[in-house]
């Protein structure tokens, strides 16, 4: 089961694909893409730690994802990948300029053949402005991408705005 959780900065998101998992009955692993580059992100991954049950599985991945999914996926584990952009953000400013389409290939390719129960959290940003600096512009259109061919592969496409769930795409959990 793959499923995908999209939503804007502060809308639930994370929340509900907790809570998702807590509620599969399986053991769950949590894959975090972000890094410590700052001291608000610091904080901010301290926090979420802390927010997270003790007895989950954590794999800190920054860029490798579809290298860790397939160590760590199996037919009775929840694997949470929160989040996508922050991922894509790292490839983006990866020293080598091939890695994001290796690792988004990857990614797209190994989903399909995981085990168990995959969640997918990022960040919808093609809702706004379109951004005028190039970065900003390659990252909205590199993240559509990405939604666009996570959506097609998963099972179940959930929007979440305000904290309420809209199901795009598979009906109820």
């Amino acid at each position: 089961m793959i499923e995908l959780i999209l939503g804007g900065a502060r809308s639930g998101k994370s929340r509900l694909a907790e809570d998702t998992a807590a509620a599969s009955g399986q053991t769950v692993s949590y894959v975090a893409t972000s890094q410590p580059l700052d001291d608000a992100m610091a904080e901010r991954i301290a926090r979420h730690r802390a927010q997270r049950p003790a007895h989950w599985g954590l794999v800190e991945e920054p860029v490798a994802l579809a290298d860790a999914l397939r160590q760590i996926a199996a037919e009775d584990r929840c694997v949470l990948v929160d989040c996508l952009t922050l991922w894509l953000t790292n490839l983006l400013l990866h020293n080598d300029p091939q890695r994001l389409a290796a690792e988004r290939s990857a990614l797209i390719e190994v989903l399909p053949q995981l085990p168990g129960h995959i969640i997918l959290v990022s960040n919808e940003t093609g809702l706004g402005v379109v951004p005028m600096g190039e970065l900003t512009r390659r990252y909205v259109d590199e993240a559509g991408w990405l939604h666009q061919a996570l959506a097609g592969l998963s099972d179940r496409v959930t929007f979440c705005v305000a904290g309420l769930p809209m199901i795009l795409k598979g009906g109820k959990a």
